[in-house]
């Protein structure tokens, strides 16, 4: 029987997690995993020690609030794996709790892997050291990252993205407006984040958006895909305070039948801009942090990428506007928006750009990373 160690913190770990899941049990039919996992890697079998949302905080300010926390459950998890050594542990993506978490397991010589590779090419490069201590492999989604690791003497092994394999290459606006019993108008698809803490900082700006955006054009309609009940609830108190009137579609779930229904998207920096890119459909970006994180990742001159959404760091172009901290206004978003909407020569450069960049990273990749994690620990025969 092969025993893995497995955590995940959020919705896009808990896709990625699931999928690995999936193309190793193919592989070995005996295989177990435990850590922590959301719904989907729950589906997959993986026993989660803690419920996953106790990992789910974005921000450096943000992080020092619920650090005793974290530091607990990183501290059980790891006495839990000592005291148990599985044959191999995953972490998937959230480097700030994982890396700690697989460089004490490493050195109790349990093979470690670490799946999405740090971004140490867009900010803290000098982490590469402690990758280098913490992990025996990572997979890598994006080629960019496969290459900084490489040239860093970090074992990488590229796997490609499983959004692009999950994601059809072609999709019917038409048909998704008829799922969702919309017959005419222009849709806005508003995503301001999976997090309580994004939807309570972007929320009211969109709204305000799209208030804005009807001012220009009266016949459109809005869609808001949240994913559970409870992101739901947090959103709607909002809509009901800022902009009751607003001509809204809430949905529980339902994320990509609200961008392949949508003319254009307003959304918040992270997963959905990729997402977005293999819909092929125009965005506007914004987003927000903690005032302090902000002043700190600016002060320190943390970031460096030309960017922060990832579909234009793989476009290497501002394909997708970006307005961040405080030029994340109703204003700006407004006007990006109704720009993207009144410009069909520039959507159609957009979606050539998309497509292009969807047939690049159709990789079978929940099978790449499934036959170069067995073949770390030589159960690939």
């Amino acid at each position: 029987m092969l025993r893995i160690g497995i955590v995940a913190n959020e919705p896009s770990g808990d896709l990625l997690g699931a999928g690995l899941m999936g193309e190793i049990r193919a592989r070995v039919p005996d295989a177990t995993f435990e850590g922590i996992g959301g719904p989907l890697m729950l589906r997959q079998g993986c026993h989660s020690l803690f419920p996953m949302e106790r990992l789910a905080v974005i921000g450096l300010v943000e992080v020092l609030k619920h650090l005793p926390e974290l530091l607990s459950i990183r501290r059980q998890l790891t006495a839990h794996f000592k005291n148990n050594p599985p044959d191999l542990f995953i972490g998937v993506d959230a480097p700030d709790f994982n890396l700690g978490l697989e460089k004490a397991l490493k050195s109790a010589a349990i093979p470690t892997v670490h799946y999405v590779s740090p971004s140490v090419w867009a900010w803290r490069p000098k982490r590469v050291k402690k990758i280098r201590s913490a992990v025996d492999l990572i997979l890598s989604i994006f080629p960019f990252e496969a290459d900084f690791l490489s040239r860093h003497q970090v074992p990488v092994s590229f796997v490609g993205h499983p959004l692009a394999d999950e994601i059809p290459f072609e999709n019917s606006r038409e048909t998704a407006r008829t799922r969702l019993d919309i017959t005419d108008g222009q849709v806005i698809a508003l995503l301001p984040g999976s997090r309580i803490g994004e939807i309570e900082s972007l929320a009211a700006i969109f709204l305000e958006s799209a208030k804005q955006c009807l001012v220009s054009k009266s016949n459109l309609h809005f869609l808001v895909p949240l994913v559970n009940t409870r992101t739901r609830r947090v959103f709607e108190t909002i809509w009901k305070s800022v902009a009751p009137e607003l001509p809204i579609t809430l949905m529980e779930g339902g994320t990509r039948d609200a961008m392949e229904a949508a003319d254009a998207l307003l959304t918040a920096s992270g997963t959905a801009t990729l997402e977005g890119l293999l819909m092929k459909r125009p965005m506007v970006v914004a987003y927000r942090l903690n005032v302090l994180t902000f002043w700190i990742v600016k002060h320190f001159n943390l970031l460096k990428i030309p960017y922060v959404a990832m579909a234009n760091l793989l476009a290497g172009e501002e394909l997708a506007p970006e307005f961040i901290q405080d030029a994340a206004t109703p204003e700006a978003l407004s006007s990006a928006l109704i720009e993207l909407l009144d410009t069909p020569h520039r959507v159609a450069h957009i979606e050539q750009t998309y497509a292009r960049l969807h047939r690049e990273m159709r990789l079978d990749s929940s099978s790449k990373a499934a036959a170069a994690v067995l073949s770390l620990i030589g159960r690939d025969e």
